[in-house]
């Protein structure tokens, strides 16, 4: 079993100090595997839901205690933004094996803060109609790349509620708003169309407005629907009932928000490179603890790796999946879980006939622009896919080794690690990018393709 090290008080899990210095340390070698896999990976908890509970802990009516929630570069950025907020966030010893328990005290929240959004979609949207119950001015800002995410729906959706933003009409970060420590609330409409996010950083706290709220997604399409039952979920799951009468349309009536002690689940997304594995280097691979019922857009993999080869199975509450090392080609909609996307695309691009991937437009904006990104390394590395309105066709080709580029992404560093497997000489540019939601990953996946290796230091990572 791994042995977190994420309570050593040298071990930064949260990523570079300085981002220019992510490669002094050199690309990182992909293991490429000896043989058929035999593992078992415990992951720590969700990103997804580790953020929204804090975000609901922060509007609650008393404290709320998080177990086993995920201590990584983007719940580390929430935290800090909370606390900047007022919100008093405490560690406490816990049982889980990936660090300490957290617990959150709610309290009168107070402008006068700059937040550092990084590259965390999930606080530059959830956190600013939060902020907007503040009292004083909130100033936003990211990462380099986090500047080009899309971020008027929030700024409109702000206005329209009443809440004074100042960007410049850039429609992205740096903004700053002016709190009243009130929303009067209401009905407003908004075009989701490039995030779900939007639509969960309302849904989150329309409770605390003083009319409630009344969402309308105006757009032809919603990327990522789950990923908005997974906030119904966590809000039903604190006394908040969020009605939605019909499609695009969520009500939210004004009532308290319960302070409660959860126990987060295992992030079933970081759950993809390390069960496509499988697939990719024969052999099975298990993941523990997989939930019974989840909100979790990863849980999806138990359907779709079926589909590209894989034997699927369940057994004391764990989830299996054995590979024969051949790869089929599929024709998949992807649009409802896009950060399944790239690991996806590594088991196209190893399979033996063509896939079309579709339904994924919308990760044009994500940590970059992961439909360009992708076709661009895979085709470095002698691939062929081709860049799609809304998706992209992978035709598979004999692929060789060279620098696969994260592009600052977490996601994009992991499916250069599935390729490796299969590829010799696949070097990852900065596989200390993954600490963005799995700081452990590296060791993770050291171990789970040679079981006896000594740990990998995390201060050879670029962890540090």
């Amino acid at each position: 079993m791994l042995t977190s090290r994420y309570s050593k008080p040298e071990f930064n899990p949260y990523g570079n100090d300085d981002p220019d210095d992510a490669t002094e340390n050199g690309p990182w070698e992909a293991p490429r595997s000896a043989g058929p896999l035999s593992a078992h990976v415990s992951l720590p908890g969700s990103k997804s839901l580790t953020n929204r509970e804090l975000v609901l802990s922060a509007v609650a009516s008393g404290p709320s205690r998080l177990r086993s929630p995920l201590h990584s570069r983007d719940t580390a950025l929430m935290v800090q933004a909370l606390k900047a907020l007022g919100v008093g966030i405490e560690e406490t010893p816990g049982t889980g094996e990936y660090g300490p328990d957290l617990v959150i005290t709610p309290g009168e929240l107070s402008g006068g803060a700059s937040i550092d959004c990084g590259l965390a979609g999930t606080v530059m949207r959830f956190v600013p109609p939060l902020a907007a119950l503040a009292l004083g001015p909130v100033a936003f800002d990211g990462d380099p790349h986090a500047r080009k995410r899309p971020m008027r729906t929030t700024i409109d959706s702000l206005r329209r509620l009443g809440v004074s933003v100042s960007d410049d009409g850039r429609g992205t970060l740096p903004f700053s708003l002016y709190g009243t420590g009130r929303v009067a609330g209401g009905t407003i409409e908004v075009d989701a169309s490039a995030s779900s996010q939007f639509v969960s950083a309302l849904l989150l706290v329309g409770a605390r407005f003083d009319n409630g709220l009344e969402l309308r997604h105006t757009g032809d399409k919603l990327p990522s629907l789950p990923h908005i039952d997974m906030t119904i979920a966590t809000l039903a799951g604190r006394g908040v009932r969020v009605e939605n009468p019909s499609p695009g349309v969520w009500i939210v009536p004004p009532s308290p928000v319960a302070g409660l002690g959860v126990t987060l689940e295992p992030d079933l997304s970081n759950a993809a490179p390390f069960l496509a594995a499988a697939l990719v280097a024969s052999g099975s691979v298990t993941v523990q603890n997989w939930p019974d019922a989840t909100s979790q857009v990863g849980a999806e993999l138990e359907r779709l790796l079926p589909l590209f080869g894989g034997v699927v199975t369940r057994s004391d509450g764990n989830l299996t999946v054995e590979g024969s090392g051949t790869i089929h080609g599929v024709e998949l909609d992807l649009s409802f879980g896009g950060e399944l996307v790239p690991a996806l695309v590594a088991l196209a691009a190893l399979a033996d006939g063509p896939s079309r991937f579709t339904g994924i437009g919308h990760l044009r904006g994500h940590e970059t622009d992961r439909l360009d990104a992708l076709a661009t390394e895979v085709n470095a590395l002698g691939g062929k896919v081709t860049v799609l309105e809304d998706g992209l066709a992978i035709d598979p080709q004999p692929l060789h080794g060279g620098l696969w580029r994260s592009y600052e992404d977490h996601r994009m560093a992991t499916t250069g690690a599935i390729i490796g497997l299969a590829v010799d000489g696949v070097a990852i540019d900065d596989i200390g990018t993954t600490a963005k939601t799995l700081p452990e990953f590296p060791e993770l996946w050291q171990q789970m393709i040679r079981p006896s290796a000594k740990p990998v230091d995390p201060l050879n990572l670029g962890l540090m």
